[in-house]
């Protein structure tokens, strides 16, 4: 599942990747360096507590001395690289969480990540004729691919609004700059979209809808480890999600110090860095880390919508939270 837009590198600077990995990883003393994953690390908002937690110390303040971050492009990418680390612990996509735990490996769900989808939303040319969701009926739209979560999200809208999914013909472009280019040329009608290129090119275009704006929220990432790691280090796992969890804190607490990790790392100007920041703060997208039942629903809701989950999911299996802080075990509705 593609939640960010792989092709952001392109869009903003070719130096992108290579700031990104100064930025985020270059904070902290690489000795002894203890890795975790994190899925679309450097190209999305997921992993900016991570981010905030290295720069100032948080882990460490925690018990545990995270140095460094492996990326991935997501999906099962992320899950196989998190398995075949010396520290198993990492931040996927729900999605990819269920697939690993379909095919029968030995994973479980310790913390939830991501909880909105307020960095989402699709657009249209400022002089066509689509305007709100419902002129997107008999209409051709772009999006990444087929099955994927801006497939998803397209789908749920439509049927929040009550529009027929079967009068929107979805053309996957292949990545977000590319259904963009398929807009202007207007081989589409609308186009989906993803911050911060949608801030970036806000001027260019009408926004149709905002994907938080129409649809509740919903968890989008989660953390996971191998059951035996869990085992054999409860005290580290517990240090890891405790610190990434006073990341989460310090982000909220000083969204403009975040802004400036992510206006370097993304080369961003210092107002594009802020309004991403302060849109995912106010949707509060970084959840501390206890599970909503409610929330976890609504994202296998919209996986079975594109035939990525059948049938209903047994959290009771899947989900541990005997590793969370008491007062984030004690919120948990499970």
């Amino acid at each position: 599942m593609k939640w960010f837009v792989r092709q952001i590198g392109a869009a903003l600077g070719a130096s992108f990747l290579l700031s990104v990995a100064g930025v985020f990883c270059g904070s902290v003393s690489v000795t002894q360096a203890d890795e975790i994953s994190v899925t679309q690390w450097g190209s999305s908002l997921y992993g900016l507590p991570y981010a905030v937690a290295m720069d100032r110390g948080l882990f460490k303040k925690a018990g545990v001395d995270i140095t460094g971050i492996l990326t991935s492009s997501g999906g099962g990418t992320t899950v196989r690289n998190i398995l075949a680390s010396k520290t198993p612990y990492g931040e996927v996509a729900v999605a990819a969480a269920l697939a690993a735990q379909r095919q029968g490996m030995d994973l479980v769900i310790v913390n939830v990540g991501t909880r909105s989808v307020a960095e989402a939303s699709m657009v249209a040319m400022p002089n066509g004729n689509v305007q709100t969701v419902a002129d997107l009926a008999g209409k051709k739209v772009a999006i990444t691919s087929p099955r994927g979560v801006s497939e998803m999200l397209l789908l749920m809208v439509l049927k929040q609004k009550g529009v027929d999914a079967g009068k929107v013909t979805r053309v996957a472009s292949g990545g977000y700059v590319n259904g963009l280019t398929m807009l202007e040329q207007g081989a589409v009608s609308g186009a989906v979209l993803i911050e911060p290129l949608s801030i970036v090119r806000k001027a260019n275009y009408r926004t149709v809808y905002r994907a938080g704006d129409i649809l509740q929220p919903m968890t989008t990432s989660v953390g996971i480890t191998t059951r035996e790691f869990a085992r054999s280090h409860p005290d580290e796992l517990r240090a890891i999600i405790a610190g990434r969890r006073s990341g989460v804190d310090a982000l909220y607490a000083d969204p403009a110090g975040a802004a400036k990790l992510l206006e370097t790392s993304f080369k961003l100007t210092p107002d594009v860095a802020r309004e991403a920041v302060d849109n995912m703060v106010k949707s509060r997208m970084w959840s501390d880390g206890e599970f909503n039942r409610g929330e976890l629903d609504r994202m296998t809701d919209g996986l079975k919508l594109v035939g990525e989950l059948n049938g209903d999911v047994d959290w009771s299996k899947l989900v541990d939270t005997s590793f969370l802080p008491p007062d984030l075990k004690a919120k948990s509705t499970l």
